[in-house]
């Protein structure tokens, strides 16, 4: 499984042949101008939430790649209205799909697009592949129903947003990891904006005196499991 960062909250995860994008908020990110988004392979589209800076870009990519759009039920109506291929889940859901089983667990946000329309409940996703598995929070509070992931899954990486103000901050994504029972930790929506700017020597000090692995990608940058 190879994770590609492509800045703020946005992911390429390659699991075998299959390419998914997560969250693509790219060509309004001045931090993010060396990607071309007409350049990425996508077979689905993972979308936590309906939020503009989690879906700007899904109509190219789907436009460029064809991809499939796995979110909850709402976000999936609004774009098969458009005429794009969509798989709807809600919260507890799973389903076994080519790359894996793919599970949308609760988060605690909001969720609405950007002229201002309903947008469904937010959520994350817990991808169990064949050799690994991940938890992609999107953007949440810390929650108690954390507690409920190491239940039914053991997990090799967990990508928490680190950026505070509009989600979790550093301290409260050191107990998250505690409750998904995970020490290794990709860190995501982070600096895109001035409310989320984070001290990235002090957040990894942080966590590394809780025992715990925080990894803060350069934009294009990539990590294996």
């Amino acid at each position: 499984m190879k994770i590609t960062f492509y800045g703020h909250s946005s992911l390429g995860i390659q699991i075998g042949d299959i390419n998914i994008i997560v969250d693509p908020f790219i060509t309004a990110n001045e931090m993010a101008s060396h990607i071309d988004i007409n350049k990425l392979k996508a077979d689905y589209i993972l979308l936590t939430h309906a939020h503009q800076d989690h879906v700007l870009d899904v109509e190219a990519i789907v436009k460029n790649t064809g991809a499939k759009i796995i979110s909850n039920f709402e976000i999936v109506t609004h774009y098969q209205n458009k005429g794009l291929e969509g798989h709807p889940m809600n919260h507890g859901g799973s389903w076994e799909f080519d790359f894996g089983k793919l599970k949308y667990v609760n988060a605690v946000h909001t969720s609405s697009f950007p002229d201002g329309s309903y947008g469904g409940q937010p959520g994350g996703f817990i991808i169990e592949g064949e050799r690994k598995n991940i938890y992609i929070a999107g953007d949440t509070a810390l929650t108690m129903d954390m507690k409920l992931i190491p239940l039914f899954t053991k997990l090799d990486l967990a990508i928490l947003p680190i950026g505070d103000n509009f989600t979790m901050g550093i301290d409260d994504a050191i107990h998250a990891s505690d409750f998904i029972e995970c020490d290794k930790i990709l860190g995501v929506h982070f600096d895109t904006f001035g409310y989320i700017e984070i001290d990235h020597a002090a957040a990894k000090r942080k966590f590394f005196e809780n025992d715990k692995d925080l990894m803060l990608l350069e934009i294009g940058e990539s990590l294996e499991l």
